[in-house]
């Protein structure tokens, strides 16, 4: 009857340990899900930041107006007869 009862309460703790300590225990199942989370937040934000990109494709191929902006706010260019104002922060002058 001993022996009965130690092998019973040897494979209690062993399931037990695997419950709480081994391979898909409690705890990694939650880490898991802390994983999926934030992958799934950063496959939203590059999913959105696509979305962009491609309209901004979309945009440079379909005609000049893209084109003129992007090199407008990327390289500063600006067209023949205008006159480009540029104005400084008088703080960030004095350093």
């Amino acid at each position: 009857m001993r022996w009965l009862l130690a092998i019973l309460t040897a494979i209690l703790l062993v399931t037990q340990y695997r419950l709480w300590v081994g391979e898909g225990s409690l705890a990694e199942v939650a880490r898991l899900k802390r994983q999926l989370a934030e992958q799934r937040g950063k496959n939203t934000a590059l999913e959105r930041e696509n979305r962009q990109l491609l309209r901004e494709v979309r945009s440079l191929k379909e005609g000049t107006d893209g084109v003129e902006a992007k090199a407008r706010y990327d390289l500063g260019l600006i067209e023949e007869g205008e006159t480009l104002f540029i104005f400084l922060d008088p703080e960030e002058t004095e350093e």
